[in-house]
């Protein structure tokens, strides 16, 4: 007898609770894909963070629901899939589209924990019940004003701030939030939005006791970050160029970064996130957990995977309310006072799915077959 599985895809678009802007564009509506897995009598949900543009990534909602409706699905509809490492080689033909894959490799750790009655957590090795995390500040008006979105982000009790620059809008912006908060443990993103040439400018940034600098050149670039990295005593993160373990384990041998930052929709998966970890973690390099705006499908996911040893510092994983007045799910993430947020511990990804808001939010929708 064929195994019989049935797939759901829900595109979303869900209202940001207010603008976010980095150095490739601002939104104020955060699109994704969920992933509806149905089989052998379980439910697992996945969540593809492929946004509606190609700013950050090449993969968008548009080319996920292609690459899932003529391609991903059809080659897992009848097939006897027993763990997340068959699901990649089953799914290897496709090149790229890690995004697309990672989603619904999410749905089948989901289905795995709620068969076997163990979280996500468990599943993954992680260690710890609750994670630090800290909070990603958008481009503002200017740097009084971000100053101002700052202070009231750590008046909630966010103790690690994120501060997204380009060109134009860097130096003058960490030195105001540094001015007023001297002893804050803060760290910049850039996007892909300099070149070794214009990076020079960020030399200053050493002077700020940076966390990091996160990827300040070409979001496919390693070569030209190791050059980078030797002019800098602040060390690089590394995001967009790291797509996959390989990546990983070159941008290491070349010294183009100190930190990673490890997005498991960006590397393909949960599976090759830990993989990633794990490499890290032998050679003594940390890691930490990005962010994609998630729905609190995704936010479950990311905290379980940063409840691994070797994720040392703050993730971006804030609060539900950070992002959504309502989220899709009835679990909604809050603060705890020590700037950490609780690991999801009932099985698989531990929340369930709030129907009525998930149908408030979708925008199209597909059952396969």
């Amino acid at each position: 007898m064929q195994p019989t599985h049935q797939f759901t895809l829900y595109h979303l678009r869900m209202p940001l609770q207010a603008p976010f802007e980095t150095s490739f564009g601002r939104i104020h509506a955060r699109e994704c894909i969920l992933i509806e897995w149905r089989a052998d009598g379980l439910t697992g949900w996945g969540e593809c963070v492929a946004d509606r543009d190609p700013g950050y990534a090449y993969e968008t909602t548009g080319t996920a629901w292609h690459i899932y409706t003529e391609f991903i699905l059809p080659a897992l509809l009848e097939a006897e899939i027993n763990d997340p490492a068959d699901l990649q080689r089953r799914l290897a033909h496709i090149k790229g589209h890690q995004m697309a894959k990672a989603g619904v490799e999410m749905a089948l750790w989901d289905r795995i924990g709620k068969a076997s009655g163990q979280p996500l957590r468990a599943l993954l090795g992680g260690e710890r019940t609750r994670v630090p995390v800290g909070v990603s500040v958008g481009l503002q008006a200017s740097p009084q004003e971000l100053v101002r979105v700052v202070e009231a982000y750590v008046s909630q009790g966010y103790r690690r701030v994120k501060l997204k620059i380009k060109p134009g809008r860097d130096i003058g912006e960490v030195e105001a939030v540094r001015a007023r908060f001297p002893d804050l443990p803060l760290q910049v993103d850039a996007n892909s939005a300099y070149t070794l040439e214009t990076a020079a400018a960020l030399r200053p940034l050493d002077d700020f006791n940076l966390l990091l600098i996160e990827q300040p050149l070409a979001e496919d670039d390693l070569w030209d970050h190791s050059r980078l990295q030797r002019q800098f005593r602040t060390p690089l993160c590394l995001d967009e160029s790291i797509t996959g373990v390989r990546q990983a384990r070159q941008a290491l041998e070349m010294q183009a970064c100190r930190v990673i930052n490890i997005k498991q929709g960006r590397v393909g998966g949960l599976l090759n996130a830990r993989r990633i970890h794990d490499l890290c973690q032998q050679q003594d390099v940390p890691v930490w957990c990005g962010g994609m705006l998630e729905t609190g499908v995704g936010r479950a996911a990311n905290l379980a995977l940063a409840s691994l040893p070797n994720f040392r510092l703050p993730g971006d994983i804030s609060a539900t309310a950070r992002y959504y007045a309502r989220d899709i799910t009835h679990e909604v993430f809050t603060l705890n006072p020590d700037s950490t947020i609780d690991v999801p511990d009932r099985p698989g990804l531990g929340v369930t799915i709030d129907r009525e808001a998930l149908e408030r939010f979708t925008i199209r929708k597909a059952t396969f077959p």
